[in-house]
């Protein structure tokens, strides 16, 4: 259960109201803050459809921070919005093969992406050799929206966590289809 209530747009003062056109837990929670909402929004809105990144290697990166964190809501509403940019079923099952460490039929830059979102979820960096090899394959800006990208969901699988927003029950088969671990990360 939620630490804090969710809202609703007749919660909100009118000038906020625009914040929960969608109606996603972790918008709800988050408009107890309006105005803390409206800047985290403005990022993830940057990285969603600003981002110069691939968008499908984006979401693979999302997907990555949320199989790591272990994050029943990220991981959840990526593996939708993933499949909207490209991601295949098989790209998930194979992104849950090199996050344990398994060999997987990925192409040489999503191996990259994903160890890069590894990286800077367990060391808080991505190293130097992995760092240039995305170098090679992309350019400075992509690079940083990459970073930016890992960041940031690192980021929203803390804020979920901490104020332990709810999965809501349509993305419920999301997560029979392609199960988070269980046990110590």
């Amino acid at each position: 259960m939620a630490r804090v209530p969710y809202l609703d747009q007749q919660d909100l003062a009118a000038e906020h109201r625009d914040l929960l056109k969608r109606s996603a837990n972790i918008f709800r929670a988050l408009a107890n803050s309006p105005e803390g909402l409206r800047a985290f929004h403005g990022l993830g809105e940057f990285i969603r459809f600003k981002s110069r990144l691939d968008p499908r290697l984006r979401e693979l990166a999302i997907l990555m921070v949320g199989y790591l964190a272990r994050s029943p809501y990220e991981w959840s509403h990526h593996v939708e919005i993933g499949k909207r940019f490209g991601v295949s079923e098989e790209d998930i099952r194979a992104l849950m093969e090199e996050a344990e460490g398994r060999p997987s039929k990925l192409e040489p830059l999503a191996k990259t992406i994903l160890q890069a979102a590894r990286e800077m979820t367990r060391d808080m960096a991505i190293s130097d050799a992995t760092f240039a090899d995305l170098r090679a394959r992309l350019d400075n800006e992509r690079v940083v929206d990459l970073v930016i990208t890992i960041a940031f969901y690192n980021a929203v699988v803390r804020v979920l966590a901490s104020l332990k927003v709810d999965v809501e029950d349509d993305y419920q088969r999301y997560l029979d289809a392609f199960p988070l671990p269980t046990g110590p990360q």
